[in-house]
């Protein structure tokens, strides 16, 4: 694949550089230069994209995995991503893709084609853009959504949501279901721990919520003593139930030592499960546990009569109740998008998958 694929998004300066306008870091590069995210390299008088049809490697999962439990669930999805991130986070769980700074971590190569050939053949309803982050390889997402989209496969992208709004109205224009990580609910943990800032991203939720068709759905990672005290919680479930309604799916993960934190210890499940009822009090109907074995956090629970309408134990779906995309019990719709039934693809089989 051509290591050299032109990238867009980016402007000349009055001082000789160019700045990319992919992202709100706005790294402004000389010749030879690479952005913080390091896919993306000003070559002469321009920038090119280095990692376009290139892999870390793709694998079949459960929807479930993303996590999205209102998008086709029971379906398969093939996940993909390459290496570099637009973010610095240093629980980074994904770090060693994320951060690579060698291209031999890409192991695979895909033409977008190539790739919806290999979902279909495998029977995945979904393609997802995973691992690290779509935004920095953008311009490879997008041709590989067009060439999913020619063969009626959906797209799914697994963002920081960490973009500006141009290519953001461009990349989104092509997706049909996101989880966006929001990482914390302050300004501090976004600028101290992932050396980003917390207004794009929200920016990027409502534009997915309000302006497009995007599925939606946030997971947040909860650190302990990081971002999970009782006030953060209810201002974040609050901001997310009053900006963006009380239909938005909201996934609180438990976070394991890794990368750069390696000190600070597992998020405890009674943390997991106090956060759920912060967010349920707040008004938000669908919300999650993750990263633990809790089956009542892996429910998906009607709004009208409290019945289980999914029932989960980890990715693997024990009961359905759910009629045309409402709850078979007493009628009320459930948000999302919806098969005429769920599917039953079950745990993740870490099936990875030859492309070519």
């Amino acid at each position: 694949m051509n290591e050299d694929f032109p990238a867009r998004w980016w402007h000349a300066t009055d001082d000789g550089r160019i700045q990319c306008d992919l992202c709100p870091r706005d790294c402004r590069l000389s010749d030879g230069q690479r952005g913080l995210c390091f896919v993306r390299r000003r070559v002469g008088d321009g920038m090119v994209l280095t990692t376009y049809g290139r892999s870390s490697g793709f694998c079949i999962d459960p929807i479930e995995k993303k996590p999205l439990n209102h998008f086709y669930p029971g379906s398969s999805v093939l996940s993909f991503g390459t290496a570099g991130c637009n973010l610095s986070c240093r629980f980074c769980q994904n770090w060693d893709i994320s951060k690579a700074r060698a291209m031999d971590r890409l192991v695979a190569e895909a033409s977008p084609e190539a790739i919806a050939r290999a979902a279909r053949d495998h029977g995945a309803a979904s393609v997802a853009f995973t691992y690290n982050d779509p935004v920095p390889f953008a311009e490879y997402a997008m041709d590989t959504a067009d060439a999913c989209h020619a063969l009626g496969i959906h797209t799914v992208a697994v963002t920081a949501g960490y973009i500006h709004a141009e290519p953001r109205r461009e990349l989104f224009a092509k997706i049909d279901a996101a989880n966006v990580d929001l990482k914390a609910f302050t300004e501090k943990f976004y600028r101290e721990v992932t050396g980003a800032h917390l207004e794009p991203v929200q920016e990027t939720l409502q534009h997915l919520v309000h302006e497009t068709p995007v599925w939606t759905e946030i997971t947040t990672l909860l650190i302990p003593g990081l971002n999970d005290s009782d006030a953060e919680l209810t201002r974040l479930a609050e901001w997310v139930a009053g900006a963006l309604g009380p239909d938005v799916p909201l996934h609180f993960s438990a976070f394991h030592p890794d990368y750069r934190m390696a000190d600070v210890p597992p998020t405890p499940l009674a943390t997991l499960r106090r956060a759920r009822a912060i967010a349920r009090r707040a008004g938000l109907r669908y919300v999650y546990t993750g990263n633990v074995h809790d089956p009542e956090g892996d429910a998906t629970l009607c709004p009208g009569c409290g019945a289980k309408v999914i029932e989960r134990d980890w990715y693997e779906i024990l009961a359905a109740r759910l009629e045309h995309g409402a709850c078979g019990a007493c009628g009320t719709p459930i948000a999302g998008r919806f098969a005429a039934t769920v599917g039953s693809f079950g745990r993740p089989r870490m099936h990875a998958v030859r492309i070519g």
